[in-house]
């Protein structure tokens, strides 16, 4: 089954006092291309982000988008070096004054308070694992429906073929005799039989498409092996699909009724249309 680049993924959770947003969008891209952004993140966040990602996906821009409302936590430090040079000059300046708490507080370099705000990893990663599942299902929901709009194309490509196989087989027959009354009209005089042969016969095989078909029945078998595959690629059928235009591009050249011509013709056009719907695909 092929899979999308295209989904979307949210989860909002608020976990004892941990409140944890996530918004992850995919879209097109020829490679695989990660991007994070929100606050409160550090490095090690970023890292199991696009670890898990990366680990899923082989191609698509992903834009993960991550809010956090975390509890404020404080340490408190006092830097005793200071606190003794302090002692001493009061010591010295004011010996009957006893140093209070109050009176260190405020004094720069003796007493710091440090805010933070931590995060649990755990929490954290349940609740990215959340929306990340739910993006991937979004993309896989996405992924059915193109796969059914492939295989309603290449039925229809499928059966039209077999059209031009058959009408083409039956006409040969009336082309090359009708090739042969116009010769013996147009020259007056006796003429070779047997070399006329030959040319028609050299005509025919120039304007024969049984290859170019056979082809194309080719390419859409394999295109039907990727789509039933556990993960089928976007890139492999995107080249078999062009490889699939130049045949059918061969198939309008050399047909040379117009009957047959506009039905090679819907062949191209269908083909067109799997190309778009294929840059979809992962």
């Amino acid at each position: 089954m092929i899979v999308s680049m295209t989904g979307f993924g949210v989860s909002n959770q608020s976990i004892k006092e941990n409140n944890i947003f996530i918004e992850i969008k995919g879209v097109n891209h020829r490679y695989l291309d990660i991007s994070v952004k929100g606050s409160e993140l550090n490095i090690n966040l970023e890292e199991f982000i696009k670890e898990t990602v990366s680990k899923k996906l082989s191609r698509g821009k992903v834009d993960i988008f991550v809010k956090l409302k975390l509890p404020n936590s404080a340490d408190y430090s006092i830097d005793r070096k200071q606190l003794k040079k302090l002692e001493n000059i009061i010591k010295h300046s004011l010996p009957n004054k006893d140093l209070h708490f109050s009176d260190i507080k405020d004094v720069p370099g003796i007493f710091e308070i440090k805010k933070s705000k931590k995060i649990n990893l755990g929490h954290f990663k349940m609740a990215f694992r959340e929306a990340f599942d739910d993006f991937l299902l979004s993309k896989s929901s996405e992924g059915k429906k193109i796969n059914k709009i492939l295989l309603r194309k290449i039925n229809k490509v499928t059966q039209l073929n077999k059209k031009i196989l058959q009408t083409d087989k039956k006409n040969m027959k009336k082309r090359i005799n009708l090739y042969k009354d116009k010769v013996k009209k147009i020259s007056k005089a006796s003429f070779n039989e047997q070399r006329i042969e030959q040319e028609i016969t050299i005509l025919a095989l120039k304007l024969d498409v049984k290859e170019e078909i056979d082809r194309i029945f080719f390419h859409i078998n394999s295109i039907k092996k990727e789509l039933n595959k556990n993960k089928g690629s976007g890139k492999k059928i995107d080249f078999i699909l062009q490889e699939l235009f130049r045949e059918s591009n061969t198939l309008t050249v050399k047909l040379d009724e117009s009957i047959l011509k506009d039905i090679a013709l819907e062949i191209k056009i269908l083909i067109e249309e799997m190309r778009e719907q294929i840059q979809n695909v992962e």
